[in-house]
């Protein structure tokens, strides 16, 4: 049978950076559309988190999880990405649901949605120390989850 070919459309602001296979390009200074064919790993800028932007436990796991996506160096990461989450479920046990979720997909290899998944756990933890800044009281300990390990 024929092969269907996956095509992705971006949209592209003025400067706006995307990561396509292991290269980083920049649009120019007017909006673009790119309609990209195949299969390479995809990030767009909002979506990248740097070694300098990873200040946070979840941060460090989804930085761990895009490495392994981009680079597709799971073995050089996947211990790394292993003591993150067991860290980070020792000290936020309620976070266990979402970290079986991103586990189940890099079991299957499906970083880019482990990635998404990751996302909904950089919101749950954002919010933990939104709410331990607010309110010093937190049950689980979100002091211990903002210090580097």
């Amino acid at each position: 049978g024929r092969r269907t070919v996956v095509a992705l459309k971006v949209e592209l602001k003025p400067n706006e950076r995307i990561i396509i296979g292991t290269a980083v390009v920049r649009n120019g200074d007017q909006r673009t559309s790119l309609i990209i064919e195949g299969h390479a790993p995809i990030l767009r800028e909002k979506d990248i988190v740097s070694p300098k932007t990873a200040d946070t436990p979840a941060k460090l796991i989804y930085l761990t999880i895009q490495l392994m996506y981009i680079d597709g160096r799971v073995a050089e990461n996947i211990g790394n990405y292993q003591k993150l989450m067991a860290d980070f479920q020792q000290a936020v046990p309620s976070s266990t649901p979402m970290l079986l979720e991103i586990h189940n997909h890099i079991l299957n290899a499906e970083f880019y949605k482990a990635l998404k998944e990751a996302k909904n756990l950089l919101a749950y933890e954002r919010k933990l120390l939104d709410h331990a800044a607010r309110n010093s009281s937190l049950r689980e300990d979100p002091v211990a989850l903002a210090q580097p390990a």
